[in-house]
């Protein structure tokens, strides 16, 4: 299948080995004076590697690849002991990976993994009230077992390209509004909230495999429609997963075929909503949706809405 993944450049590469320790899952080791990717399962393509090269020659590509085993990954982590471990889980924690992370928790239930800290961190967990459970009983321990996620967000890796699941609160405009002494539908109409779920939503940065693909209803929209359309965010994006593409201007569209295709066969997205301009270059993007869809072997439903150059809906099919 092709995935995203990481790319080294041996002529860049100088061994030095900062890559190694910050690829949690264990897909990097130094041989013969080179950093190497020792195996595809073990590279998840989240890229938390490449910040910490300075020389830069860790890149990200996409290729054929073997599938990331996350069973694989917890049998690798085990011998490295409990620290491994949390950082393994802080890591797909961070990329709101939640499915793996759920997998990986499984593993250590089903598994009894012993998770008690050792001698010096029992003594420092003591002193500071702070206590780990031998093993996590569910994903909510889990997450209360890792640290806090960094504002920044992760330490490697493009912040443009990191995956992020947003959880919108709506109740902050009702706090906005009566720390305002204001009528909330004043603050809403004013600073409305964003339906946006997710980031990135650029076709060519999206890894099709991240979390939150999963199960989704997913919006593949042209770069044009949000700025023709002020109701946008309400009327498509509301709940769902977005993508967008330009497919007169941008390159390398056969990408965008096999990232669809992989959304459909490795996400299992439940629909797929083209929203595009009148204009006929936009038309590319349900032809890209019909050829992911054929590829993929899945009658996934699809449908076409066509969007005025002053943002009205002209029409809206399925496909």
């Amino acid at each position: 299948m092709k995935r995203t993944i990481i790319k080294i450049d041996e002529d860049l590469c100088n061994g030095c080995g900062n890559c190694v320790p910050n690829c949690h899952e264990g897909a990097l080791q130094i041989i013969d004076g080179k950093a190497r990717l020792i195996s595809d399962l073990f590279c998840d393509g989240l890229g938390a590697c490449i910040g910490h090269c300075p020389e830069g020659a860790i890149t990200m590509e996409e290729r054929e690849a073997e599938p990331y085993n996350e069973i694989k990954v917890m049998e690798l982590m085990v011998p490295k002991g409990r620290n491994t471990i949390l950082a393994h889980l802080e890591h797909l924690r961070d990329h709101n990976e939640t499915e793996l992370l759920k997998q990986a928790i499984n593993y250590i239930k089903e598994n009894k993994v012993d998770m008690s800290p050792n001698n010096d961190e029992a003594k420092h967990n003591h002193i500071h009230g702070q206590a780990h459970p031998q093993a996590f009983d569910s994903l909510n321990e889990a997450r209360a077992a890792v640290a806090p996620a960094a504002a920044s967000g992760c330490g490697g890796g493009c912040p443009g390209s990191k995956p992020i699941d947003f959880n919108i609160d709506l109740n902050k405009v009702n706090e906005a509004a009566t720390q305002a002494k204001v009528n909330p539908e004043t603050v809403a109409s004013t600073n409305a909230p964003s339906e946006l779920r997710q980031w990135p939503v650029q076709l060519h940065l999206l890894n099709p495999q991240a979390g939150y693909f999963k199960n989704a209803d997913v919006v593949l929209a042209a770069d044009c429609v949000a700025f023709s359309m002020g109701n946008f965010h309400s009327k498509f994006l509301k709940g769902k997963t977005l993508a967008i593409a330009c497919p007169k201007l941008d390159s390398n569209k056969e990408s965008y075929v096999d990232k669809l295709t992989s959304m459909i066969t490795s996400s299992n997205i439940n629909t797929l909503s083209v929203v595009m301009m009148e204009v006929p270059c936009c038309g590319g993007l349900v032809q890209m949706a019909n050829m992911a869809r054929q590829q993929s072997g899945k009658n996934i439903p699809i449908k076409k809405t066509i969007i005025g150059i002053q943002g009205n809906v002209l029409s809206e099919e399925w496909v």
